[in-house]
């Protein structure tokens, strides 16, 4: 369905399907150093790129032809690299795990668009899903011309993350001025949360951005309403390269303020609502789940705001016939199942008044 760009229009979905595979990609690498001059073929990927395959991987990656020096497939694994060599390893297209591909139009106009994006569904490119994503389809619908997008020749991209799993209002930018203004309102609400009760105060009230979820966690909140202040920092965790974000006290400040809506005892579930006044990556799951109330179905994070299976000795080393990771065999971030849900942004516009989306 195409969606008009005026903001007070009924609410319209828009999407194309994925095709079954994507186009695969392409990684470029040079030989600038005299330390990577004289290495191996493979000992240069292994060691360079371990994050991405183990040693059978790279081997069979060369041996399938998918590694190109200065332009030339080599299948050779003890190829000499020179100073100069230019290196492209091709990943062959694949079919990404399902996704839901329809996006809800809540509110555009010239400079954003808020949509509804559905649990499930990435927004930007990374692992396993490279097409499959919000930003694919917003591409895609801007050259095909359904909005004022195509017009001005503008390419919509997020302006901050959802999980992969949550649900809820992602805003995007238009143009390079709107990009700019809301990157920075998320990015300011992150940067200046304190140690000081009296500082958080003071910053609620000059924040430019709102940011209220909604989440159904595991079993009773006493209180009515909780302020959570939990540093959260990264761990070692199979699966994913730069770490897992956990509860840690040496990591960097976060605020999240709770408010509870309904408890449901037969179930022993409570319904939360949860302003963010900071935006760590998974902060809300690791915040409650830090308190003792995980979210429903989360997969991943357990009391205390730590992965409920962790084994330090454990490497994932499992990968596709095209040299590319398997899933991880451990829960990952990504992982859906639990329930949170972006319930309602409030923001001053990047060239109007002030703007409330839920």
């Amino acid at each position: 369905m195409l969606c008009s760009n005026n903001s007070t229009s009924p609410l319209c979905s828009f999407g194309s399907p994925w095709p079954d595979l994507n186009d695969g990609l392409f990684y470029n690498d040079a030989v600038s150093t005299s330390s990577d001059s004289g290495l191996t073929l493979i000992h240069f990927y292994s060691s360079k790129h371990k994050n991405s395959a183990p040693l059978q991987g790279w081997l069979q990656r060369i041996h399938n032809g998918q590694i190109t020096i200065d332009g030339e497939v080599v299948k050779e694994p003890k190829a000499i690299l020179r100073d100069g060599m230019e290196l492209v390893y091709h990943r062959l297209p694949w079919r990404e795990p399902d996704a839901p591909y329809l996006l809800q139009v809540l509110y555009e106009d010239d400079d954003m668009i808020a949509l509804n994006k559905p649990p499930g569904l990435q927004v930007l490119p990374g692992g396993l899903f490279q097409q499959r994503t919000v930003l694919m389809q917003l591409q895609w619908r801007a050259s095909k011309g359904s909005s004022s997008l195509a017009i001005q020749g503008s390419h919509p991209v997020p302006v901050h993350r959802l999980g992969r799993g949550t649900s809820g209002i992602l805003l995007c930018a238009k143009t390079k001025v709107a990009k700019t203004s809301l990157a920075a309102y998320f990015a300011d609400g992150t940067s200046l949360i304190g140690d000081s009760s009296n500082a958080n105060m003071e910053q609620s009230k000059t924040r430019k951005i709102s940011k209220i979820y909604r989440a159904l966690v595991n079993g009773i909140l006493n209180q009515d309403k909780i302020i959570i202040k939990q540093p959260i920092g990264t761990m070692r965790y199979p699966g994913v390269a730069k770490g897992l974000y956990v509860a840690s006290p040496s990591g960097k400040p976060a605020l999240s303020k709770v408010e509870v809506l309904e408890r449901d005892s037969q179930l022993n579930q409570t319904l939360v609502q949860v302003e963010i006044e900071s935006g760590r990556p998974h902060q809300i799951r690791i915040h409650l789940s830090f308190i003792g109330h995980p979210l429903l179905g989360d997969p991943l994070y357990d009391v205390g705001g730590q992965p409920m299976c962790f084994d330090s000795e454990h490497e994932d080393e499992s990968f596709a016939e095209d040299g590319g990771y398997e899933r991880p065999a451990k829960p990952v971030p990504g992982d859906c199942g639990y329930y949170l849900h972006a319930h309602q942004l409030v923001l001053s516009h990047p060239t109007k008044n002030e703007v409330g989306i839920q």
